[in-house]
């Protein structure tokens, strides 16, 4: 089975990591956690950037053992690393800054060939520009292009987007969208972005202090009361469903999951039985004790109380279970005690707003 295994501590004067990662050998690993947490030591000492003492294993690959005093030096761990800015070289055009990340690879180990990875990234007509003439997203886009020619293991992605606007973010997230659909090479990715942890990553490591908070699938993380992802403004839960119908009428999409039927406005194509993930705002969950008639509310589900917890001044966060998929709501304190809401009773949760992730 493929996995990467991580054991790392680092004492430094103003911090100390302490981390044993266990993570799947493919698909997108968020690393997610304040600043000054350790997201970006962890990438370095994994990338061998910053010495830090452990064990490092890579899909069965030894990059580091400390108790067999070995120890694979950064250029021989075949990683691709996209820092927070491009780093492209001036001088050279695109297709030149893509080539180099080509040098030291030997024909026999490119996996990822250089038209595969201009195709994955959008770059057809940006080959024979100059980076300066580029936009913060299309030179972001080349810098993942130019590590992925380089065929890597294991792809470290630190803050990608955090140097862009909006705008650009927009441009660059379908891309990296597709690398995870498309490509089968684990991907370590920082963010402090909650949204892009949900839309790109189905594992998750939440980091406080130096040390692992919390690990596991996405949608579970995102949803535990017990953990500062589910609290505040933007909580929400990650639901994975199938697409059961699609109006081209009224755009009408309708997805099936373990605890029922939701219901969204889209304006893609989708067919029928495509997977797709789909993210409910606590704040858009409402509360009753009976089913709603005559409501303009499409989402209706049977759900059962699981947690009640304090959410900050006059706030309540409710965990709830739907036939087993978490979900929560982030009501008033006076509603809650109005209703007199309990941990093990059932209740109908009125989804005001759902969004599609990816």
């Amino acid at each position: 089975m493929s996995a990467i295994h991580a054991r790392l501590t680092l004492q430094r004067a103003d911090f100390a990591l302490d981390v044993d990662l266990q993570l799947p050998g493919h698909g997108v690993t968020a690393l997610f956690g304040p600043s000054g947490c350790g997201k970006t030591t962890c990438l370095r000492a994994i990338a061998g950037l910053t010495r830090a003492a452990g064990r490092v294993t890579v899909n069965g690959e030894v990059w580091q053992d400390d108790d067999a005093r070995a120890w694979r030096p950064t250029h021989r761990r075949q990683l691709g690393y996209v820092f927070q800015e491009a780093s492209l070289f001036a001088h050279l055009s695109v297709r030149q800054n893509m080539d180099y990340g080509l040098r030291r690879l030997p024909t026999r180990q490119r996996r990822v060939s250089l038209d595969q990875a201009v195709q994955l990234l959008g770059l057809e007509e940006l080959l024979v520009r100059a980076p300066h003439t580029l936009s913060g997203g299309e030179r972001q886009r080349v810098a993942i292009a130019r590590a992925l020619a380089a065929s890597p293991r294991l792809l470290l992605m630190d803050e990608p987007l955090a140097a862009l606007d909006a705008a650009r973010k927009a441009e660059v997230l379908p891309y990296l969208e597709r690398l995870q659909r498309e490509l089968d090479i684990p991907v370590l990715y920082v963010s402090h972005s909650a949204d892009e942890v949900a839309r790109l990553a189905g594992h998750l490591v939440l980091l406080e202090h130096g040390r692992v908070r919390a690990q596991g699938a996405t949608a579970e993380l995102l949803a535990r009361a017990d953990l500062p992802l589910a609290h505040g403004e933007h909580a929400g839960a990650l639901i994975h469903a199938q697409v059961l119908s699609h109006s081209p009428d009224d755009h009408l999409l309708s997805a099936r999951f373990g605890g029922g039927l939701l219901r969204l406005v889209s304006t893609r194509v989708h067919a029928i039985g495509e997977p797709v993930r789909l993210r409910v705002p606590a704040r858009d969950v409402s509360l009753a004790r009976s089913a709603p008639v005559g409501s303009t509310i499409l989402n209706v589900l049977a759900v059962r109380v699981t947690q009640i917890v304090p959410d900050g001044p006059g706030q309540t966060l409710v965990a709830l279970d739907g036939a087993g998929t978490p979900l929560l709501a982030r009501i008033t304190q006076h509603s809650c005690e109005a209703l007199g809401l309990a941990v093990g009773e059932t209740l109908f949760a009125q989804v005001k707003g759902v969004a599609l992730v990816d």
